[in-house]
């Protein structure tokens, strides 16, 4: 039987199908040969008949998609192999809706074997074989369908992947597949095949592409409310599992994090651009839901001041969000009294004119606080640059400090402006800003193309608290823990170092003047506590992220592809770490819902200064 060997892939191109998606073919002449699914699917990633026609490949029709880009059918050989590497399913793709084809039907396809990359070659991703331009001839039909393979707990291995190939890259597409040891492989060697999971329970609510993401591990590093949770680069979470239907939108369930999906859910597993392997349901679970409430943190006291960090996600005028993130804020965070807000975007939100400013945005939101029964907060901003700052071309997205001036006063310090950077000096022993509100170094390249840091004096009962807001460079671009490279290249993490190396020397400075400032450093800092990011950003010990004082279990932020992760973090200077007398909390009112506001949870420090 052949195998996907490192010679054939020698020989292979890269041919772009288009902007999205590539597809790998040979440079040998194509030929048609008589084959089973398993001797194209092979023992590595790569099919050996990548570029070459395939002739009556026989098979059972086990799943139809009618819908999206990528539309076709899979079939199943019901007669295995005894190699446990070698998938018995692939996916004829047939490029228009299938006609003459249904399920149960036994088929043989003519047709060229594909390796079709989602997202293109420039993703990262791994390839999913296929058999494409098909001639298909239907043998007979109402045929019993292979069985489902069970993915269980103990099927699925702890070990994620091997490390790549070092001679191909990193890449991990000629390594002979090992199911039995790495979860990625295990996959693998179901692609195309039909799989069912049982009684599995949510750990990615359904998003609006009405994809969930569910655990077939329950124990695997369980977050306190039912999700998995991320806490470090080797814990990747093999149990994890993304969840699509190949029936209607509308009947897909509307699921929480914590959920269950009762029963049966089995389909044909593919792999996507976004998330990798996935279990395209023909049957789905019934959905139990675990009546998860949103949570609601408790008041501050007269004593303590609150500050959070909300990033509400691209919000303009133009947005029905305003009474639901002003209900947030009043109810579930109790006021804060200072908040930081990231994802402010200027009057009229992403149309591109010009215009920066984003008074009637804040206008409109406070005045929704108000009516909530929440404070008249005052706020304080830097109106970027147009089109300097990242995001949505055109939304101008920036921080704001939100601030209730019955129990917080801000220092006033004149003349920061989208390119001046504001510094530190010192005025009868104590630091100060020179501006404030100002900015932290906006020129310099780390801010290219991204938020710069809005740094604020705040005095709260006599005592001076610096607070620094910020939005960090996003993880776009970086290869997801799918890839085909592995480990997978985390490339944005290049500007997130510069960027917490210049705030963290920010602080420094603060400290140096003054050594017992009160320094408060918080944001949407795209990456997670125990990343290098965040080491550069606590620096010798000028910072701390404070959610470290959290429970591992309840170290969340957001969740992204059914793992429960840090992204928004509160970090604080020696003086409010030393005494211990500070609270955090992590406030789930928004990443683990389908209704969700924001795809990111308000995070709210309490400490006395």
């Amino acid at each position: 039987m052949p195998s996907k060997s490192s010679a054939r892939l020698a020989a292979l191109t890269v041919a772009a199908a288009c902007s999205a998606a590539s597809t790998i073919v040979l440079t040998t002449p194509a030929h048609a040969e008589s084959v089973r699914i398993h001797d194209i699917q092979g023992s590595t990633r790569i099919s050996p008949y990548a570029g070459r026609q395939v002739t009556d490949v026989t098979g059972i029709v086990t799943g139809v998609r009618t819908y999206g880009s990528s539309r076709g059918f899979w079939i199943q050989d019901p007669d295995p192999d005894a190699d446990p590497a070698t998938s018995e399913g692939v996916f004829v793709f047939t490029s228009s809706t299938p006609k003459g084809v249904a399920v149960g039907d036994s088929v043989k396809v003519t047709g060229t074997v594909s390796e079709y990359v989602p997202g293109g070659t420039g993703s990262g991703n791994q390839a999913l074989t296929e058999i494409t331009k098909p001639t298909t001839t239907v043998l007979s039909s109402g045929n019993e369908l292979p069985a489902a393979t069970a993915v269980t707990a103990r099927s699925v291995p702890a070990a994620y992947t091997p490390a790549g190939d070092p001679a191909a890259n990193g890449s991990i597409n000629a390594l002979p597949l090992q199911p039995a040891q790495y979860a990625l492989d295990y996959y693998e060697s179901l692609e195309g095949m039909t799989v069912r999971v049982a009684d599995t329970r949510v750990v990615g609510a359904t998003d609006p592409y009405t994809e969930l993401w569910v655990t077939v591990k329950p124990h695997e590093n369980r977050a306190r409310h039912g999700g998995t949770v991320y806490g470090s680069y080797d814990a990747q979470n093999t149990g994890r599992l993304q969840i699509q239907s190949l029936g209607s939108s509308a009947d897909f369930p509307k699921a929480n994090v914590g959920d269950t999906l009762a029963g049966t859910t089995a389909g044909p597993l593919d792999y996507n651009q976004f998330g990798g392997y996935t279990l395209v349901a023909s049957e789905l679970g019934t959905l139990e839901s675990a009546d998860r409430q949103r949570e609601t943190t408790r008041k501050q006291r007269s004593s303590e001041l609150a500050v959070a960090t909300y990033n509400v996600e691209n919000l303009d005028p133009t947005d029905e969000t305003f009474a639901a993130h002003a209900s947030a804020i009043v109810n579930n965070l109790q006021s804060p009294d200072i908040v930081s807000l990231e994802e402010i975007q200027d009057n009229n939100g992403a149309k591109n004119d010009g215009t920066v400013a984003a008074d009637q945005t804040l206008t409109k939101l406070i005045d929704a606080i108000v009516a909530a029964g929440g404070p008249k907060y005052d706020w304080r901003s830097i109106d970027p640059a147009d089109n300097t700052d990242g995001g949505e071309p055109g939304g101008n997205i920036r921080q704001v400090f939100l601030f209730n001036p019955e129990r917080v006063s801000f220092t006033d310090s004149p003349g920061g402006d989208a390119t001046t950077a504001t510094g530190v000096t010192k005025i009868r022993g104590k630091a100060h800003l020179t501006l404030s509100p100002g900015r932290i170094a906006p020129d310099d390249e780390a801010w290219k193309n991204s938020r710069k840091p809005l740094a604020g004096e705040f005095v709260f009962r006599g005592r001076t608290v610096f607070v620094i807001a910020n939005h960090f460079n996003s993880k776009g671009g970086d290869q997801g823990l799918t890839s085909q490279y592995q480990p997978p290249s985390r490339s944005s993490e290049t500007q997130r170092h510069q960027q917490a190396t210049l705030v963290n020397a920010f602080v420094k400075d603060i400290l140096d003047t003054q050594k017992n400032a009160d320094v408060v450093t918080l944001g949407d800092i795209n990456d997670f506590e125990f990343s290098r990011t965040a080491e550069l950003l606590e620096g010798g010990g000028e910072l701390w992220s404070a959610i470290k004082s959290l429970p591992r279990s309840e170290r969340y932020s957001y969740v992204y592809q059914g793992n429960s992760q840090v992204l928004d973090q509160i970090l604080i200077s020696p003086s409010i770490r030393r005494g211990c007398d500070f609270e955090y909390d992590s406030v789930h009112v928004n990443a683990e819902f389908h209704d969700q506001i924001s795809d990111h949870d308000p995070q709210v420090l309490r400490f006395r200064p």
